[in-house]
């Protein structure tokens, strides 16, 4: 069946229909993964964007078994598929996988999540990259819809949980503030012998008892997540660990008095260089945020700590004397380069 993609500047693609009989609406931005479709699809990060994978094969190794391990899903970040719709080339119609039980195009099905193959995705990167992200309707059936900027709403209220959850087992306990925690910063911390404990985004976290604090990943722009940097201002003054991943790393920002805005097209790859300040060490990071922090906005006490090498942008800070610090990139990143994993280790030697 025909399915077409429309953006807003007026560009209409035809393709092919898979995954959900349904029509949707978001901001369309791309990824430059090569591997990583289930973890991608499952990232929190992603809820209202409608995503172009730029690798022109996907589906080869379909989907992995629903397999539970320490109270998570094993081979994804969350329990189920955040994104708006998806874009690809080409749809492989058969997988292999040693431990693959369904097709990306049932898995797309059964969440009810509709995509698009067939489509020139380079083409369409390289639009996406002149003009920035723009907002599109995927559409399935002849009807109108309008267009949406999901970045106007509290994106971080519909990706974080609704209840606190206890995981791992330690002496200390981390704090996790959740705008839409990835697993694997869960399992990251469960590993280095530490009781994590996993709140809501609007939770009156300063009044738990713990040892140190973490802000997660999230999606759209902090700014909406208010909530949440009014608690983390409350958490500063308490003078323990804290550590900012992805959009904790702009909520951070915001709570100590710094801004953030909206970059052209984000950084959503496996493979973006950041640069460690006042050092030539270059660490290539997986990324998925579409806002990042004005660094000239910093209040005294508070440095950069890393830089982007593409285009200059921060990719994290720390505060001098504080144990505060937090990065844009994701150090628990699966799949996508592991050698930032000692920011955690930095971390827990913290805590």
């Amino acid at each position: 069946m025909t399915a077409k993609l429309i953006l807003e500047d007026g560009t209409i693609l035809f393709g092919t229909s898979f995954g959900a009989m349904e029509s949707s609406v978001g901001e369309v931005v791309f990824n430059t993964g090569m591997v990583g479709y289930p973890e991608t699809l499952t990232d929190p990060s992603y809820t209202g964007q409608i995503l172009v994978l730029t690798y022109p094969l996907v589906g080869n190794y379909g989907v992995s078994e629903r397999l539970i391990q320490d109270n998570l899903q094993r081979y994804f970040e969350s329990d189920k598929i955040h994104l708006r719709g998806l874009v690809i080339s080409e749809l492989s119609k058969s997988y292999s996988h040693w431990n693959a039980v369904q097709s990306l195009d049932s898995w797309l099905q059964e969440q009810k999540i509709p995509g698009i193959y067939g489509i020139d995705t380079r083409m369409l990167t390289q639009k996406l990259r002149t003009r920035g992200s723009m907002l599109g309707k995927l559409i399935k059936r002849e009807e109108y819809l309008d267009f949406h900027d999901p970045n106007g709403e509290n994106l971080v209220a519909r990706a974080s949980r609704k209840t606190p959850q206890i995981f791992g087992a330690g002496k200390k306990r981390v704090l996790v503030l959740d705008c839409g925690c990835k697993n694997n910063i869960i399992r990251s911390l469960v590993c280095r012998g530490v009781e994590v404990y996993v709140v809501p985004w609007n939770w009156p976290a300063e009044k738990e008892q713990f040892d140190a604090v973490l802000i997660s990943n999230g999606p759209g722009d902090p700014v909406q997540a208010m909530k949440t940097v009014e608690t983390v201002r409350k958490l500063l003054a308490l003078g323990k660990p804290i550590l900012g991943i992805c959009m904790g790393n702009q909520i951070l920002s915001l709570a100590a008095g710094a801004r953030t805005y909206k970059l052209k097209y984000g950084h959503h790859s496996q493979n973006q260089p950041c640069v460690q300040v006042g050092s030539k060490r270059c660490f290539i990071t997986s990324q998925n945020h579409g806002y990042a922090v004005d660094e000239n906005t910093l209040p005294e006490g508070w440095l950069p700590w890393f830089f982007n090498a593409n285009d200059g942008t921060n990719e994290g800070i720390r505060h001098k004397l504080q144990p505060f610090m937090s990065v844009q990139f994701h150090p628990e990143a699966t799949p996508g380069p592991v050698e930032t994993n000692f920011i955690f280790d930095e971390f827990i030697e913290m805590v």
